[in-house]
């Protein structure tokens, strides 16, 4: 079968490989869909300690069920799947807790189980009694379902804001996963959106979501048209998706009291210490909350707000391209003219 295969930073490949073999527990998977992520465009310039070349790379990924090993239950050849793909040991303190996302043994499909950037993935045993396996409804395009896994990871970010009906949210950074994070916001009840973006062509990209206000902080007082939007009291969720400091140390003064503040971008090692006001968060009674990846709850509620017709998943999903075009992709992903860029064998 034709697969994605790293082999080290900037050497990636398009290559044939054997088609894998279902053992017992385990999932055998025909893709038909799997996106691009970010961590994907970073390991090949850069690598990834956690990626055991050579292997087959990809975690964003759909499919229909084409085989079983003894022992599998729950599922049936020929449902539609994705799947948590940060895959929990479900044994450790975070797991006994429900939180899989934050398991000290995480094994991601991808890094340690080989990805979906292929024409077949078996999905491991561990995968399948943790979880992690969510099955999609019936009508669901291939490359809207594989906006699974992104979409999850801002139903988590959302969950934790606590977001609710007729709330203010503003988002820093209109990047994909910025704007994921405002579509979710928004399918979850929020009424009013500003999104927030210094890169004037992606803060363009935002207009054919319908966001209420399109800031460039730049060129504009962010602070000023928030209090504006507001009555002077501050957004009741920030969100900040863009990985640097400044967004988030600015991110306290545009939340009203007793708001919430989530940190959803990581910043780069070595750059990645704050200066914030303690008066601020002291008296104003605010949250800071940081969210990293997703778990299969978010996953299954990720699915459902596609089927149901909540996301904007045709814009979500610019590009729809073939395997053979991984390269062409990252371009596209580097110059910031994709939001999600969907590769189909």
């Amino acid at each position: 079968m034709k697969a994605v295969v790293f082999h080290a930073p900037e050497d990636e490949r398009v290559e044939d490989v054997p088609v894998p073999f279902c053992e017992e527990g385990e999932i055998l998977v025909k893709v038909d869909a799997c996106a691009v992520c970010g961590s994907d465009l970073k390991a090949y310039h850069v690598g990834n300690p956690r990626i055991k070349p050579p292997m087959v790379i990809g975690h964003e990924f759909t499919g229909i069920i084409d085989g079983m090993g003894p022992e599998t239950s729950g599922f049936s050849v020929g449902d539609r799947v994705v799947m948590a793909t940060s895959i929990s040991c479900g044994e450790c303190v975070y797991c006994r807790k429900g939180l899989a996302n934050l398991c000290v043994d995480v094994a991601p499909m991808g890094f340690s189980y080989p990805g979906g950037m292929a024409e077949f993935v078996v999905i491991p045993n561990r995968a399948v009694d943790n979880g992690h396996v969510v099955k999609v409804p019936a009508g669901v395009k291939p490359e809207h379902a594989a906006l699974a896994e992104p979409v999850s990871c801002a139903v988590n970010s959302c969950e934790q804001c606590n977001i609710e009906e007729g709330d203010t949210v503003l988002v820093m950074g209109a990047g994909p996963m910025g704007i994921m994070n405002a579509c979710v916001a928004r399918g979850m009840g929020a009424s009013t959106i500003i999104m927030s973006e210094i890169n004037e062509s992606r803060l363009q990209q935002c207009e054919v979501f319908g966001f209420d206000h399109l800031v460039n902080p730049g060129t504009q007082d962010l602070e000023e048209l928030v209090k504006s939007v507001t009555d002077g009291i501050g957004a009741d969720v920030v969100i900040v998706a863009a990985p640097a400091a400044q967004p988030q140390e600015q991110a306290l003064s545009l939340c009203r009291k007793h708001g919430t503040v989530c940190l959803f971008a990581s910043l780069p090692v070595g750059r990645n210490m704050l200066s914030l006001d303690s008066r601020v968060l002291h008296y104003g009674e605010l949250r800071v909350v940081g969210t990293s990846d997703s778990r299969p709850e978010h996953v299954a509620a990720a699915v459902d707000m596609i089927a149901r017709g909540l996301l904007p998943v045709e814009q979500l999903a610019s590009h729809i391209m073939k395997l053979d075009d991984i390269m062409k992709a990252y371009e596209l992903m580097k110059t910031g003219k994709a939001l999600r860029v969907v590769l189909v064998p």
